[in-house]
């Protein structure tokens, strides 16, 4: 056995003239100005144009890279906070989301109002669509990456905990996590 088969596998440096080399071809690579035409189109019609047909309400904080879908069914109160990369797809014919004041979107959060079927035939992509209205109530806060399915209703001052998968109904003011999200506590209810 020779020394450098026992030896482990080094990675080789490059040198100083061969990273420059490297940095140029990556910077004169016109297909990555091409890509960037490929981003600043999706940010266009993901973000920048829904939000001419969105109705919202008036102090929204929104991350620059959150998305919607049919924003003509999409209906937002006053002082939405919107976390990054959060989505909110209305459905193509019908299924509107309903969102009321002061909720709290976190991050990598899905709310869709429509729902691929899956044994009408296949592709998938081809088949008809479940669509239902979701309807969130005010002061509600949606945690990291919670998914809320077509037809779900999240009563106001509710909690939903990260991760979790919201179907069917939450009553207001509670505290509601895994997949599927059930309730595991109670908010206080505001004195009036």
């Amino acid at each position: 056995m020779t020394d450098s088969a026992q030896t482990p596998a080094t990675k080789n440096a490059l040198s100083k003239p061969a990273k420059l080399v490297r940095l140029l071809k990556s910077v004169l690579d016109p297909r990555a100005y091409l890509h960037l035409f490929k981003i600043i189109n999706y940010y266009n019609y993901t973000h920048v144009a829904p939000l001419r047909e969105i109705k919202i309400g008036s102090g929204a904080a929104l991350s620059p890279d959150t998305g919607f879908t049919n924003p003509e069914r999409i209906e937002v109160g006053d002082r939405l906070q919107m976390g990054a990369r959060s989505c909110l797809w209305a459905g193509p014919s019908r299924g509107r989301i309903l969102i009321g004041d002061d909720v709290l979107i976190g991050p990598d959060v899905l709310v869709t109002a429509a729902e691929y079927r899956f044994n009408d035939g296949s592709p998938v992509t081809k088949q008809p669509m479940d669509e239902a209205d979701i309807v969130i109530g005010n002061d509600v806060w949606l945690a990291a990456k919670v998914v809320v399915l077509a037809g779900a209703k999240i009563g106001e001052g509710s909690i939903i905990g990260g991760g979790a998968i919201v179907r069917g109904e939450i009553p207001p003011f509670s505290i509601a996590v895994g997949a599927p999200a059930r309730v595991v506590g109670q908010r206080k209810t505001p004195v009036a």
